[in-house]
């Protein structure tokens, strides 16, 4: 090992980073699946807040779109002095709006009154729900992000994968960490790490645009869900190989053409991270080197804790009453205009192409994942064709780019995507990985 690395900077690599890996990328037996030590004690913090936090999350909602009010009418210096505070609240009109909107459909369906069609099982409460469980998820993840990105791990599994990564995905070896806790760990949670790593100039504008869209997988406990409302759980393995077998495959495809390969190289910061070996270097040594660097800028714990504080404030108050806006009405779409029958009307001779029974009711269930990932499976359950169903779930759980919770996310993000750039892209996750889906449905039924 090079000299100057002593043990007392080796440890403070090795102990944080061997902690951030385990909570956010170590799997546990948890009641007959698998979970991460992530997943653990997010589930505990929503058993036991379980009644509060739609009150809490209301709350939140009024807060953010009150400041957000405050700040475009007023512009009071104790936000517009501060960089991140003034990129939280000082606003586009139509944010503003979505965030007022948002806060109301949220009223609306925690006291129960107004348009049935707002706060109905199916709209304001399915959004609401799931705004409860990801403020706890973004609550516990910012916290201990820092843990998987501030201490080296990711500099010294990149310098060991870089000559993988890049050449089969197009990426840069630090991101293969990234790229694990993204497929394994909670999707958004995946999307939060790659937005903070772009923001501090360790990503292009193209490297994060394409780990968020390509590998923020959903996590396995949710894959056994969907599995279960198909009926499908008895075969899980194998449902599961081909959801990552037809991932992998369009990660490799995806980012080669546009619009992922057309968003420039550019960094957020002028700050840039350089993978680069010097001559004569082995990788390991160069590996923990820049490992211990990394360890030794990481600050104390209170740096970490204020990390983590505005990490989680800055998605809570931005990414929560905008979700709920835009995922309430994009579900009252879904469930109560034919929209998705008309848009879907393409896929129905594709499908048939491929010999898919029940084309007519699958179609839909193709294109409907983008307003939220589990529509599919609802619509799904209802069709008798087993190897049908098992198309419709593991297309669903391959496309991943879904606007009430991850395409809301990466779109208030900094990374380089609009709603344009995130339909094409889940277009084209859609037709390179239904092939392979059906080649495999085809071969099992």
């Amino acid at each position: 090992m090079h000299s100057t690395v002593n043990r007392k900077d080796f440890l403070r690599f090795l102990i944080p980073s061997a902690f951030g890996v385990f909570v956010f990328m170590f799997p546990i037996r948890d009641d007959g699946t698998f979970n991460i030590p992530l997943g653990l004690v997010t589930d505990f913090f929503l058993t036991i807040l379980e009644s509060t936090l739609p009150v809490i999350v209301v709350l939140t909602m009024v807060l953010s779109t009150a400041l957000t009010f405050v700040t475009k009418l007023f512009k009071p210096s104790f936000i517009m002095s501060k960089e991140s505070w003034r990129d939280m609240f000082d606003v586009s009109p139509l944010w503003l709006t979505t965030r007022l909107l948002g806060t109301i459909f949220a009223i609306m369906t925690l006291y129960e009154f107004g348009w049935d069609v707002i706060k109905s099982d199916v709209t304001g409460q399915t959004m609401l729900g799931l705004m409860s469980s990801l403020i706890v998820w973004f609550f516990v993840g910012s916290y201990l992000l820092p843990y998987l990105t501030n201490f080296g791990a990711m500099e010294f599994v990149g310098t060991l994968l870089r000559n993988v990564v890049r050449p089969l995905f197009t990426l840069p070896g630090r991101s293969a960490i990234d790229l694990l806790a993204s497929w394994v760990g909670n999707v958004n949670v995946g999307v939060v790490v790659t937005r903070e790593q772009y923001m501090r100039g360790f990503y292009t504008g193209r490297e994060a645009a394409t780990i968020a869209t390509c590998f923020s997988a959903v996590s396995l406990p949710f894959c056994l869900v969907i599995a279960g409302m198909l009926e499908l759980d008895y075969m899980f393995p194998v449902f599961y190989g081909t959801v990552c077998l037809a991932g992998v495959i369009s990660a490799i495809i995806v980012p080669r053409i546009p619009p992922l390969s057309r968003i420039p190289d550019t960094y957020y910061t002028d700050t840039q991270y350089s993978e680069k070996i010097p001559q004569g270097e082995s990788k390991v040594k160069w590996g923990v080197l820049k490992a211990v660097e990394r360890a030794k800028a990481a600050g104390t714990l209170r740096d970490q804790l204020k990390e983590g504080t505005n990490i989680f404030t800055g998605i809570a108050l931005v990414l929560i009453p905008q979700a709920m806006g835009i995922g309430t009405l994009a579900l009252i779409i879904a469930e109560f205009t034919p929209v998705f029958q008309y848009i879907s009307a393409p896929m129905v001779p594709l499908l048939e192409l491929f010999r898919i029974p029940e084309a007519q009711a699958a179609a839909p269930a193709t294109l409907v994942g983008f307003i939220d990932m589990f529509i599919p499976a609802v619509l799904g359950s209802g069709i008798e064709s087993e190897l049908t169903r098992f198309v419709v779930g593991a297309l669903s759980l391959v496309q991943i780019i879904y606007m009430t919770e991850m395409g809301t996310l990466l779109l208030i993000s900094k990374i380089p995507l609009n709603l344009w750039r995130l339909a094409l892209i889940f277009i084209e996750r859609t037709i390179i990985s239904l092939p392979v889906i059906v080649l495999i449905a085809h071969l099992l039924f």
